[in-house]
């Protein structure tokens, strides 16, 4: 045995010092972790203990300490399900709104510029990652004259993402007196291992009145989805008015704080609004409960005739693959859309199992010819939700998200729509039965996956 290495005595007791950490933070703070993250950490830290318990307590928690809601107290009878649901996790109910739905990226960008130039008083923006390109570009610019006007501009970006992409220079936006805020810097300590915690929701608000949302962050890509222009993505956003985009924009305050590390935001006043219902759904570690997650398995299990997704990237956790495979067997049309190869390889590679798993079950899986990074599920006629959350385990459970959920029947059906002509642009998955060294290499990721 080399000298530097430990003795086993030594190396029992710290593989017992690694795993008592573990069981007392996990039940300190009441921490639910799915199988594979939980077997995953434990056989790491009783093996290599001096390599897993750094990384444990860097990467480990994926919940804030934030207090649990009461129950909630009884509804109208006539409430939708999901609605009663969410109102159960302590969130606002659904408000009336007016939403607009951008089918390319021509609209999309159409209505950001209009969301921004429409704002007099007040401007927030929250997103993962600005792109130094002609989008990037120009939008700096216009914020730097809103900002020119007097109008208070704030913009957030995650830590990660400015360290994924090059980003333009800030320093014109700052000197017009813009604020801009990095959250969880990579290059800061953080307490409790938040640096794992990436705040991936997408806000646009205009006096907080407007919400311009949705997955495409600020570059490009995100905004050329021409089936003929190779590199560009396909890609889904919306704009809405009124009360929903209130409850964003208390949201955001909340993270604007999290961010420069302040007190509490300020009180956001009510904007009375008309239109078809909607529900503001943030998820994500400062949510007591994992509140994404548990809609979509409860939306699967109460499903009757169809199931529609689409998202970048497929790795969930065995209790949302169940539901989807239930409600296949039970004969629910489901319909899952992914990008033939998406931007992230590790994720096509270990989405295999899952994608076999549901095309056994009956379900019908498409693969667009060219990247998807859309985010949007339907279920039956009755709800749709549209946002950041892709439908993996990190998004589901670690990442700070948002999606809205809709109501009314022409924002589901338009939805719906979509994602079936999305669909049959696409190829059928066919399922293949894995070789010995694959299926390894797939359940010897998907046992990490929870935090890659």
């Amino acid at each position: 045995m080399p000298h530097w290495f430990p003795s086993p005595s030594t190396h029992l007791m710290w593989s017992a010092v690694a795993l008592l950490v573990y069981v007392l933070s996990t039940r300190v703070d009441q921490l639910r972790r799915p199988q594979t993250s939980a077997i995953a950490w434990v056989m790491g830290l009783a093996m290599l203990p001096y390599l897993f318990l750094p990384l444990y307590l860097f990467f480990g928690r994926r919940k804030l300490k934030v207090p649990r809601v009461a129950r909630a107290p009884a509804v109208d009878a006539n409430a939708h399900w999901a609605a009663t649901l969410i109102g159960s996790f302590g969130l606002p109910p659904p408000r009336p709104t007016v939403v607009q739905f951008h089918a390319d990226g021509a609209q999309a960008r159409a209505a950001l510029w209009k969301t921004i130039d429409s704002a007099q008083n007040r401007l927030d923006l929250c997103t993962f990652l600005v792109g130094d390109d002609l989008l990037g570009r120009e939008l700096l610019e216009r914020l730097t004259q809103r900002a020119q006007a007097g109008v208070t501009v704030r913009l957030m970006i995650d830590g990660a993402g400015l360290w994924l992409v090059r980003h333009p220079s800030f320093a014109k936006l700052r000197a017009a007196g813009a604020q801009v805020a990095t959250f969880h810097p990579m290059l800061r300590l953080h307490p409790r291992g938040t640096r794992n915690m990436r705040n991936h929701r997408k806000f646009v608000l205009a006096d907080d009145a407007r919400l311009w949302s949705g997955g495409r962050n600020f570059a490009s890509e995100y905004f050329r989805d021409d089936p003929r222009d190779g590199a560009g993505w396909i890609d889904l956003s919306f704009d809405l008015q009124g009360e929903v985009a209130a409850d964003a924009a208390r949201q955001f305050e909340s993270d604007w704080s999290r961010a420069r590390r302040g007190t509490a935001g300020r009180v956001i006043g009510r904007h009375e609004s008309i239109g078809s219902p909607a529900q503001f759904l943030p998820s994500g570690p400062d949510q007591s409960e994992d509140t994404a997650q548990a809609l979509l398995v409860a939306a699967c299990y109460r499903a009757q005739r169809r199931v529609l997704a689409v998202t970048p990237y497929f790795v969930p956790d065995e209790s949302l693959l169940m539901a989807l495979r239930l409600a296949a067997l039970r004969g629910v049309r489901v319909t899952l859309v992914l990008p033939l190869v998406s931007n992230h390889r590790l994720a096509d590679f270990v989405r295999g199992r899952a994608l076999r798993a549901l095309a056994g079950a009956g379900a019908q899986i498409r693969l667009a010819p060219q990247m998807v990074h859309a985010k949007a599920v339907v279920v039956d006629e009755s709800l749709g939700i549209c946002g950041s959350i892709n439908l993996d385990a990190r998004s589901l459970l670690i990442n700070y998200e948002a999606s809205v959920v809709f109501y009314g029947a022409g924002e589901i059906e338009w939805l719906a729509q979509w994602i079936d002509a999305l669909a049959a642009r696409g190829s059928s998955f066919v399922a293949r039965p894995p070789g010995l060294a694959r299926d390894l290499a797939e359940g010897l990721l998907l046992t990490m996956a929870f935090q890659l």
